[in-house]
């Protein structure tokens, strides 16, 4: 299993989707952008982790309805074995008329260390979820419990989120922009050269807001803008 250390956390944090998300379609991987997936709130912190995935299908009232006594335990497993640093994705088949989880649940999985929570669904008590610090993602808020609309019927195997292909030990990186899907063999890789695009984007800002022009700027970077970069670069002390 891929190690996410401290360092390439702090890299992937840094650097943002909207910069993995270029660097992923230049290595052909454009269905990585989770769809219609979004921070409970706008100040959500950034988020990195390793996928740990939940899966559930359609319930039915003899399995899950009020009188059932055969419910299903794996939601509540769920917050139990996610492991510390993992980001807990759950397929919810895009259907947000019932909460994937609440405040409870995902206040267990801020307790263990775990990295989020996303899901193509709904989250109840969003308020209390936003109180835990956890970063949460979803379709949109959802107040109905979850056996209404859904059983928890797998844990940790390959799954469907926001439309994208979602396996365990995926890296997922959340901003409030998007949540990003990196295969683990590439990640490094991708870190690497979304951080040089990163710091490169940076000395761009500074110079448009100077009133510099993007021709020769970006997105293509003529030979002026190049030596004027690594000058930028030097002044910083090679750091961006």
């Amino acid at each position: 299993m891929t190690e996410l250390t401290p360092e390439l956390r702090d890299v992937l944090a840094r650097v943002g989707t909207s910069t993995l998300t270029g660097v992923l379609n230049r290595r052909g991987l454009r269905s990585m952008t989770l769809y219609d997936v979004w921070p409970i709130r706008p100040d959500t912190p950034r988020m990195v982790g390793l996928a740990f995935t939940m899966r559930f299908i359609p319930s039915r009232e003899d399995k899950d309805g009020p009188t059932s006594t055969n419910r299903s335990m794996v939601q509540p497993q769920a917050m139990e074995e996610c492991p510390p640093g993992h980001v807990l994705m759950v397929d919810s088949r895009g259907d947000s008329r019932a909460a994937s989880a609440g405040d409870l649940y995902v206040g267990r999985l801020k307790a263990r260390g775990c990295s989020g929570i996303v899901t193509d669904g709904g989250l109840r008590d969003t308020d209390g979820i936003a109180k835990t610090g956890l970063p949460a993602y979803c379709r949109r808020p959802s107040s109905p419990p979850s056996p209404i609309i859904h059983r928890p019927i797998d844990l940790n195997l390959p799954i469907a989120c926001g439309g994208v292909a979602v396996y365990p030990g995926d890296v997922i990186v959340g901003d409030r922009d998007a949540v990003v899907v990196i295969p683990p063999d590439i990640v490094v890789a991708v870190a690497e050269e979304a951080l040089a695009n990163y710091e490169y984007e940076e000395f761009a800002e500074a110079e448009v807001a100077r009133g510099r022009s993007l021709k020769g700027l970006f997105p293509v970077a003529g030979d002026e803008a190049k030596r004027d970069y690594d000058a930028w670069k030097k002044a910083r002390g090679g750091k961006a």
